[in-house]
């Protein structure tokens, strides 16, 4: 490990490893409290759309996708309050769009997307350093944002209907953290791809569940072990040449998998 710190590509890594695992540990935690890990998976599929566009208008793919990805969170949101839309009805509508966009725009582009699998599979190894200004700036403002409004944000994702009678600004805070969980959801494609970012959403925080129910908890432990299993997967998929993406999701879910035996054995001897 020490002799691969000496590589630009791996500290790029390591710092990609503990930035994801911050915005994601913090805003999966919301997105598992509020059950709406649904959503999640429709952010990341649309996001998909933008990446396809960035590559014909020869920009930077990631700001394709976050674009793309903040407007079909707000798309979501608004279908699903204003459009008179059953939310998984809007999901699905926004989740099949961007994939539909995304794959015209690839085929419509001239030449070979080469860099494509990395989006759809994750690639650790690839992140550059705009890559990573991009995904400290998303965990800045999620950690900001939540050291700021933590009670707030707890007392809308457990009971929006108390938070209204207390004239809590939920719409406000259900728009602004839902804008938050798609940039958090682009920040975290170089990791694990557009295919397998929703996990890290939601392996980390189901883990913690196991050993905690408050919420604060939840939020540091998932970003202890998002951290702890994207390493051990990049450290893996590095000496047995393997995908990355996928191998820091077979970390994660063996992590949960010793959490449950964990907790079973504790059951056990009680």
């Amino acid at each position: 490990m020490i002799e691969l710190l000496q590589y630009e590509f791996f500290r790029n890594a390591l710092w990609a490893a503990l930035l994801t695992s911050i915005s994601c540990g913090i805003i999966g935690s919301y997105i598992v409290a509020r059950r709406m890990v649904f959503i999640g998976g429709g952010i990341t599929h649309a996001s998909f759309g933008g990446i396809g566009i960035a590559y014909f208008a020869g920009i930077n793919p990631l700001l394709g996708a976050a674009v793309f990805a903040v407007l079909s969170a707000l798309g979501i949101n608004y279908f699903t309050n204003k459009g008179n839309i059953r939310q998984d009805s809007s999901i699905a509508i926004w989740w099949s769009l961007g994939m539909a966009i995304g794959i015209i725009f690839i085929a419509l582009s001239p030449g070979y997307a080469p860099n494509l699998m990395s989006f759809l599979f994750g690639s650790i190894l690839t992140v550059s350093g705009i890559d990573l200004l991009f995904m400290s700036t998303i965990a800045l403002i999620t950690g900001m944002v939540f050291l700021l409004f933590f009670r707030t944000i707890m007392i809308v994702s457990f009971d929006s209907d108390f938070a209204q009678a207390r004239n809590l600004p939920v719409k406000l805070f259900d728009y602004l953290l839902i804008v938050l969980s798609a940039l958090a959801i682009v920040a975290s494609i170089r990791v694990s791809g557009v295919i397998l970012v929703l996990s890290l959403l939601t392996l980390p925080q189901a883990t913690a569940n196991i050993f905690t129910k408050k919420f604060s908890s939840i939020i540091i432990a998932s970003v202890l072990i998002g951290f702890a299993g994207i390493v051990t997967g990049l450290m893996t998929a590095y000496y047995t040449n393997l995908p990355s993406g996928a191998t820091i999701i077979l970390v994660l879910t063996v992590f949960f998998g010793i959490g449950k035996l964990v907790s079973l054995l504790r059951w056990v001897r009680n």
